[in-house]
C-alpha cells in the first residue's frame, strides 16, 4: 500500500539557509506522524511542502501515489485539511461559514449540514457557537473551529503546523484530547508540526526528530526513548522527561 504522504530526498533553502537537506519521510494511510524539532529545524517547511505552499528546490512530494508538482494547488489545498497554529480563520465570518468555507469553494449543497457536523465533532454545538464571530471565541474555541473546518470536507488528510502551541496548559490538554477522539472517529492521515515532544507522544503513531532540516530519528516514542540514535534525540528526551513518563508507564 503506498504511503498517504511521501517525502523523498527533499531539499530546500531560504537564500542560504539550508532549511530541508535529503529529507525523507513516509506517513501510512490511517496513521499520525509528528515531526518534532527546534526553531529552524525544517518541520514547518516540510509540512507545507505537502500542500505546496512551499516548492522545493529538489526531491518529490507525493499525497497518495501522486506528486504535488502535477496537481493544481488550489485543488490541492481543498482536498486536505490545514491547521495552522492561530487558526487562521476569516474575522468577518460567523463560526458556521467559517466551518463550511471548503465545502462551499466544492460547491456542495450540503456545505452546512457538513460544517454543523464538523463542528459537533469537535463538541462546539452548532446551536450556541454557530452564529458567533471568531472575537467572540476564546482561544480553545477559535482552534476547535479551525479543527472544525480542517474536517468539514471529510479530507483524506490533515495538517497541523503547531495547533495547539499558542494556547495555555488547560486548553491545550484539551485540544489534545478532542483530536485525539476525532481521529477515533474519523478515518484521516495526520500530519502534526510541534516542538513538544510530549504531545507528539501522545497524539502520533511515529515521531520524526529533525535538526537543521535533518532527520535524526524516526519510529515510535517508546523506541526513541529506549535507543535514541543521536546525542541530540537524547537530549530532547531527556528535557521532556517529565512529560513522558506518563505515557511510557
Amino acid at each position: 500500500m503506498p504511503s498517504a504522504l511521501a517525502a523523498r530526498n527533499v531539499t530546500h533553502r531560504f537564500g542560504d539557509v539550508v532549511a530541508l537537506d535529503g529529507v525523507s519521510v513516509d506517513v501510512p494511510p490511517g496513521t499520525a506522524t509528528a515531526l518534532v524539532g527546534e526553531s529552524g529545524s525544517g518541520k514547518t517547511t516540510l509540512l507545507r511542502c505537502f500542500n505546496r505552499l512551499i516548492d522545493p528546490e529538489r526531491g518529490e512530494i507525493l499525497v497518495g501515489d501522486k506528486d504535488v508538482r502535477a496537481q493544481d494547488p488550489i485543488a490541492l489545498r481543498r482536498s486536505m485539511g490545514y491547521v495552522q497554529q492561530h487558526g487562521g480563520l476569516l474575522p468577518h465570518w460567523r463560526v458556521l461559514r467559517n466551518v463550511a468555507l471548503v465545502p462551499i469553494l466544492q460547491e456542495r449543497s450540503d456545505a452546512r449540514v457538513a460544517a454543523r457536523e464538523a463542528l459537533k465533532l469537535v463538541g462546539l454545538p452548532v446551536a450556541q457557537f454557530g452564529a458567533r464571530f471568531p472575537h467572540e471565541l476564546s482561544g480553545g474555541q477559535r482552534q476547535r473551529v479551525a479543527l472544525a473546518r480542517s474536517i468539514a470536507a471529510t479530507p483524506g488528510v490533515i495538517l497541523l503546523d503547531e495547533p495547539f502551541g499558542a494556547l495555555d496548559a488547560i486548553s491545550r490538554a484539551e485540544l489534545q484530547e478532542v483530536l485525539s477522539e476525532l481521529r477515533r472517529r474519523v478515518a484521516v492521515t495526520t500530519l502534526l508540526v510541534t516542538h513538544d515532544l510530549a504531545e507528539a507522544g501522545r497524539l502520533a503513531d511515529q515521531v520524526v526528530v529533525m535538526k537543521k532540516g535533518k532527520v535524526e530519528q524516526r519510529g515510535p516514542l517508546r523506541d526513541l526513548v529506549h535507543s535514541p540514535a543521536t546525542q541530540y534525540v537524547a537530549h530532547l528526551i531527556d528535557r521532556a522527561r517529565t512529560g513522558l513518563e506518563a505515557l511510557l508507564a
